[in-house]
């Protein structure tokens, strides 16, 4: 008798049946019959049993132990594990289903592994987030399937995950944060609603893009992404967004904050329409006007006392006034470095003696000035015959910089429900929506480059990478105490990808004898990993 081990696929998927047989003669001919069905045995019985079968001691030695693959494992199981004690994954479907796993690894592969999702299915071989989420391991997902198609479910509950989002982390009364970026793109989208050409936002010009927009609560915890076509200015989407936050998610009295580009009086009066109450910034231009007005004055600004005003024609509105030193030196430097080179512009083209076009001279002034938007520092004149001559407005400059690093911060909520502290750091958090379009776009997600080519993919991508940022999210506040404890400059060692790499090298990995996979071992985390999963409050399975 022996063992004999057959492989057979099907439907995709692998089967392994284990088969006691033996050999006899009918005739004389050789034939084979099965004696027994051992497919449920362990595996470490099977490989005892192929021994005693062939009549050898069933005794091992080191020298028979052999390591079968070995698959990438901390990072996705930790992340898969946050995932489900956040219950995003019954946020996205209460029921336990392929494509709602699928989702998962997709999202968790934005942590892990960036990249196309043929990219990620091609992963299969290399690490464990597909057998965590259902997939027989070394066997490749269908990326249309297992991929495309949860995707499409996906976008289908778009809404109602995004309100179960918004159950979760917003209440009446909260403070809802707001900003919008852009992503730009390469190839055709001759076919899209969204991707156009606009105004684009961080430098990069000459692209068609889309415009994204990301609703948090007060600690920048994502709740709500909307795409908007990419010429869509940023204030006209306002009021969509409020409607949103009050009819879809049915919150009163919210406070929404927003930058001073966005919230523009016709919108703030659009926000006042459904009872919220706004915190933004004013423009330059407004601050001057209410120096003119005598509603506030220069002198109380100051970086350590937060000086509070009351608009002298509304008092339900508050000016909140600050300094900041820093941003006081970077715009004074800015500035002085844009009026020398211009100085030294005009110092040229004035010292030119030969007789010139006097409109000629003049338009080559104002490209100068168009170029360097300083002209209402100077005072210039070209005569007849072309000579120039022009002098600099230091009062104009002391006046400008009087204002320096000055910001004034306006609400309309009643002190009584939230002091002038309170205000001023619901407007600095909106840095931590600029955080989050940084980690969206660039460093850990990389929502670029996009691979999709209709616009509800690039909805449901966009929806899953900002997922995959709430995961990410949550696992920074449970790893403040890694970053906070680390060094700075050249000693500082902790980042989230550093976090993300040193999961990874937790590994799967398969122990064999005599070719038979025996037992599955995850490697022992060292003493940097095990502080990592106990602030994730992850144990290893």
């Amino acid at each position: 008798m022996y063992l004999e081990n057959i492989k057979s696929v099907r439907n995709g998927k692998t089967y392994f049946t284990h088969l006691v047989r033996e050999t006899y003669r009918e005739g004389g001919k050789i034939k084979h019959r099965t004696v027994s069905n051992v497919s449920n045995l362990p595996a470490e019985h099977l490989r005892q049993l192929k021994n005693n079968l062939a009549g050898k001691n069933g005794n091992i030695s080191i020298d028979d132990l052999e390591h079968g693959r070995s698959y990438e494992y901390g990072a996705s199981y930790a992340f898969m594990q946050l995932a489900r004690e956040l219950e995003l994954d019954k946020m996205i479907f209460s029921q336990k289903e392929q494509w709602r796993e699928d989702v998962l690894a997709m999202i968790v592969g934005r942590l892990t592994y960036q990249g196309s999702k043929l990219s990620l299915t091609n992963m299969y071989s290399d690490t464990a987030l597909w057998s965590l989420t259902g997939h027989e391991p070394g066997i490749r997902p269908e990326v249309e399937k297992h991929c495309y198609a949860a995707m499409d479910e996906l976008l289908k509950r778009k809404d109602k995950i995004e309100c179960k989002l918004a159950q979760k982390h917003l209440q009446d009364g909260c403070v809802v944060l707001y900003d919008m970026t852009n992503c730009w793109f390469e190839g055709e989208y001759a076919d899209s609603e969204y991707v156009s050409f606009g105004k684009a936002k961080g430098g990069k010009t000459g692209y068609k893009q889309i415009a994204i927009g990301l609703l948090t609560d007060k600690y920048g915890c994502p709740v709500g992404v909307e795409i908007f076509k990419g010429s869509t200015s940023d204030q006209t989407t306002v009021l969509d967004e409020v409607k949103k936050l009050s009819t879809t998610y049915g919150l009163k009295d919210i406070i929404f904050t927003g930058d001073r580009g966005m919230l523009t009086q016709k919108r703030i009066d659009e926000v006042s329409e459904s009872e919220y109450k706004t915190v933004t910034a004013l423009t330059h231009p407004q601050i001057k006007s209410l120096i003119e007005k005598d509603n506030i004055q220069p002198d109380l600004f100051d970086e350590k006392n937060i000086i509070e005003v009351l608009d002298c024609d509304n008092k339900n509105i508050r000016y909140i006034l600050c300094k900041n030193e820093n941003t006081m030196r970077d715009e004074r430097a800015t500035r002085n470095g844009l009026i020398e080179k211009v100085k030294q512009d005009l110092a040229q083209k004035a010292g030119v003696a030969k007789t010139r076009d006097k409109l000629k001279v003049a338009a080559s002034i104002g490209r100068l000035f168009e170029k360097r938007k300083v002209e209402k520092f100077f005072a210039w004149r070209v005569g007849d015959k072309g000579e120039l001559t022009w002098s600099l407005k230091d009062e104009i400059v002391k006046q400008e910089e009087l204002l320096d690093g000055c910001y004034v911060i306006r609400t309309d909520v009643p002190e009584n429900k939230f002091n002038k502290l309170e205000v001023l750091e619901a407007y600095r958090n909106l840095q931590k929506v600029e955080q989050a379009f940084k980690n969206l776009k660039t460093v850990m997600l990389e929502l670029r480059p996009m691979y999709h080519k209709t616009d509800d993919r690039l909805k449901a991508h966009i929806f899953m990478v900002s997922l995959a940022y709430y995961i990410q999210w949550h696992a920074t506040q449970r790893l403040k105490p890694l970053f906070e404890a680390d060094g700075e400059y050249g000693d500082k060692r902790w980042t989230f990808e550093i976090v993300v790499e040193r999961l990874k090298s937790i590994r799967l990995t398969e122990t064999l004898i005599g070719g038979i996979v025996v037992k599955k071992c995850v490697s022992k985390p060292d003493e940097e990993q095990k502080k990592i999963l106990e602030l994730l409050n992850v144990k290893l399975k």
